[in-house]
């Protein structure tokens, strides 16, 4: 399969908005890598498999948990959880697909779900979501887990863009994390919908920057 990364891109005008508010183009100049969690949601052969912009991030999410843990940061791999679909989701969905979705997430332990060219480590983190979001009270126990380690800014990486790492987004910057979505880490069905989120998240809930410029930032 053919890898492809989205044609990513924040307005002209939303930067400039954004310029004259706060004297910058970026909400968070700087990062703190020990306080730093790279949140990697959903890459599992399900996802991976059928999408080439899915497939296409897979490099770059891996170039970002190396240099996460190189400067002493989190890496956090969430998967979907297995839960019996309710009578309102096989309404919304049909029966059928409602049944596929639940079992996105593969059999087996976590690490051996994910997709087979990451090379994880013993001290990542390894959690299961049973909503959209990774950060929904009840549905994840990742805040908990992140607040142990002291952790306050999250790069979000992953698929899909514009349901499960928008809504994790979100409710990242509900909770008062610095959000960072990853541009070229993230991935969707078309440019379109995956450039719709990023506006929104640099917009309202957070900053939004390549994998190069996130890199450089840890290592600073």
């Amino acid at each position: 399969m053919e890898r492809k990364v989205h044609a990513w891109r924040i307005e002209e005008r939303e930067i400039r908005r954004h310029e004259a508010r706060r004297g910058r183009r970026h909400a968070y100049a700087s990062l703190d890598a020990t306080r730093t969690a790279l949140i990697v949601v959903d890459m599992v052969p399900f996802f991976v498999d059928d999408n080439p912009y899915t497939f296409g991030i897979v490099p770059n999410i891996s170039r970002l948990a190396t240099a996460v843990r190189t400067a002493g940061g989190t890496v956090a791999w969430v998967l979907p959880g297995y839960t019996e679909p309710s009578p309102i989701r096989q309404e919304f969905y049909g029966a059928a697909t409602a049944a596929m979705f639940a079992r996105s997430g593969g059999d087996g332990p976590p690490r051996q779900r994910l997709w087979r060219e990451f090379e994880p480590d013993d001290a990542d983190l390894f959690v299961e979501k049973t909503a959209a979001s990774a950060f929904f009270p009840g549905h994840s126990p990742l805040p908990a887990l992140l607040e142990r380690r002291g952790v306050d800014t999250v790069l979000i990486t992953g698929t899909v863009t514009n349901v499960c790492c928008e809504s994790s987004a979100r409710d990242a910057s509900t909770l008062g994390y610095r959000v960072v979505m990853v541009a070229d880490g993230t991935s969707a069905r078309r440019d379109e919908d995956h450039n719709a989120t990023l506006y929104t998240i640099y917009r309202t809930f957070g900053d939004v920057r390549p994998t190069d410029e996130i890199i450089a930032l840890l290592a600073a």
